[in-house]
């Protein structure tokens, strides 16, 4: 993939926070995070911000079982399947969750014309092929994959976990699939409690710092390099911080900031188009995931733009 010369291109972000997401009164999941990104990318000023379109539901049953399809954009799904997805049903949910497959679609698209594209949403890698699981519905990195199988006749993809808890949905979809490299690097104590095999996995104790994951990361990203990916997702979770509630993890906001950067000059100097997902993150106070985020993309404008010449 030669990237284009990115120097007069204003990136485009996919967001999803146009379709409100009804929750009761204390509600654990952090719904404002995704309005709150959206605003600190549009005050910096280097993004052009559009809204996702919904993917089609003929698009998502190229993965997903197309009768749990069915039964949840129609509102059939039992209490049992709801409970395990982790919000009530409702109309605003299902269009944001066929907004969020289409965000990431939206990306990779990009991602095929100028070498990388973002969703501020998406990264939901706990949905398996017929059910949901840990506020993940569809798996959105599994339908982009399938979708370029079918429209583009790209073959072999890799996926880059970076979520404090395991992608075990994506793992599973994809594991007898010799030309999808799934690799996870998580919180070994964490949910899901069970796990999944991914092709490559990294289990990190509760508690390690910046250092140790950094370390950790080194060791096994050449080896993404090596299965010669066409395309890379990356789903850049930042659940790692010290100060998220749902994490283990001690990781700052700068050791999750060179995390980005490692992924990023990795997919550039292999040459590879690179989709960015977002994951979990659900910091107290809410606003460093945000701000975790937005140094994601910010990452992004720098480092994919600039290409090779990162050299630090």
């Amino acid at each position: 993939m030669a990237y284009p010369d990115k120097a007069v291109r204003v990136p485009r972000l996919f967001y999803t926070d146009h379709y409100e997401l009804p929750l009761p009164p204390g509600h654990k999941f952090p719904i404002e995070k995704y309005r709150m990104l959206r605003q600190l990318l549009e005050a910096d000023g280097t993004f052009a911000l559009e809204s996702a379109s919904l993917a089609e539901t003929a698009t998502i049953e190229l993965v997903h079982d197309p009768e749990y399809v069915r039964a949840f954009v129609e509102g059939r799904l039992n209490e049992q399947a709801i409970r395990r997805i982790g919000f009530p049903w409702s109309q605003g949910l299902v269009k944001r969750t066929l907004a969020s497959v289409g965000s990431t679609l939206a990306a990779t698209r990009e991602a095929l014309t100028w070498g990388w594209g973002g969703t501020l949403a998406g990264g939901t890698h706990h949905a398996f092929r017929a059910e949901g699981s840990g506020f993940c519905v569809f798996n959105d990195i599994a339908v982009a994959i399938a979708w370029l199988r079918a429209e583009r006749g790209i073959r072999r993809a890799a996926v880059v976990d970076l979520d404090v808890h395991q992608g075990d949905g994506t793992a599973e979809i994809f594991r007898d699939d010799a030309d999808v490299l799934t690799l996870s690097v998580h919180c070994k104590n964490n949910f899901p409690l069970r796990k999944q095999q991914s092709r490559i996995d990294v289990e990190l104790d509760a508690g390690t710092e910046d250092d140790e994951y950094l370390r950790r990361l080194a060791d096994v990203l050449p080896k993404v390099s090596e299965f010669r990916p066409e395309i890379i997702f990356y789903q850049s979770g930042v659940d790692g911080l010290a100060e998220d509630r749902l994490g283990k993890l001690a990781l700052t906001l700068a050791g999750l900031q060179n995390r980005d950067r490692e992924v990023m000059k990795m997919a550039r100097e292999s040459g590879v188009s690179l989709v960015i997902t977002q994951g979990g993150g659900y910091a107290d106070p809410i606003r460093l995931t945000a701000e975790a985020h937005a140094n994601t993309f910010r990452a992004a404008r720098e480092i994919l733009r600039r290409g090779k010449e990162i050299t630090e």
